[in-house]
């Protein structure tokens, strides 16, 4: 075969290589325009985040640095002195927490200061009228009565202070201490069981005062059972 003859079929192999090339790319722009058009058409969904906290857990107030008068049908009840104080509505029961601590006086009806109450931590259930307190609760009243312990409960609706919790109890006159505290909201009438602590002589000679009402030694309280009043020694004839 001559030199021409060559030359024109490496021209014509030449030219379908190129048509060849052109069919591909073709069919690669037509496929990927196919693939974008049907990623297109499909349904978008948006990505979100689940809620950081849940409803039941937030507050309906939070204020900090907190010194104000509460009232109750008009009659200042109470100062509270708070860093910080939380009303939570939508936790079961309803409260107030005070979780940096809470400083908090009592007035009677004359705006008088009868008790000042202290602690660590604090709750009350607003619905029920009940205060929790909790961690190094101090409670002071006019009378020079001091109370410690680590829990005790108020119960607004009954008048009484109560705690299972070792309490210790200290007067001008006396010191006790006791696994069982119950008091009305005064701290005038008070009794402890499983009591330790000094006495006075004329608490076991005397009657029992109209005040207080204090229980003997007892190894083994029994919250059921009405705690024991220490009664008069019998006169001699």
């Amino acid at each position: 075969m001559n030199d021409g003859s060559k030359n024109g079929s490496l021209n014509k192999e030449l030219m379908m290589s190129d048509s060849l090339k052109q069919k591909s790319i073709l069919f690669l722009f037509l496929f990927a325009g196919i693939a974008f058009a049907c990623i297109g058409c499909e349904e978008k969904h948006e990505h979100t985040a689940p809620a950081i906290y849940d409803r039941d857990s937030v507050a309906l107030m939070t204020t900090y640095g907190v010194n104000t008068l509460i009232s109750d049908s008009g009659v200042i009840k109470y100062r509270i002195v708070a860093e910080r104080w939380e009303i939570n509505q939508n936790k079961k029961p309803s409260r107030w927490l005070f979780e940096k601590g809470l400083f908090l006086e009592q007035f009677d009806e004359d705006f008088h200061i009868v008790t000042y109450i202290q602690c660590d931590t604090a709750y009350f259930y607003d619905q029920q009228g009940i205060w929790e307190l909790r961690g190094h609760v101090n409670v002071k009243t006019k009378q020079q009565l001091h109370y410690t312990s680590e829990e005790l409960f108020w119960d607004e609706r009954s008048h009484e202070l109560y705690s299972n919790k070792f309490s210790r109890l200290v007067t001008p006159e006396r010191t006790l201490q006791g696994n069982y505290f119950r008091s009305d909201d005064k701290m005038m009438r008070y009794r402890v069981t499983n009591t330790k602590g000094s006495f006075n002589k004329n608490d076991f000679e005397d009657e029992p005062s109209q005040e207080n009402v204090l229980t003997t030694n007892d190894s083994t309280p029994h919250l059921g059972r009405k705690p024991m009043t220490p009664m008069p020694k019998a006169m001699s004839r």
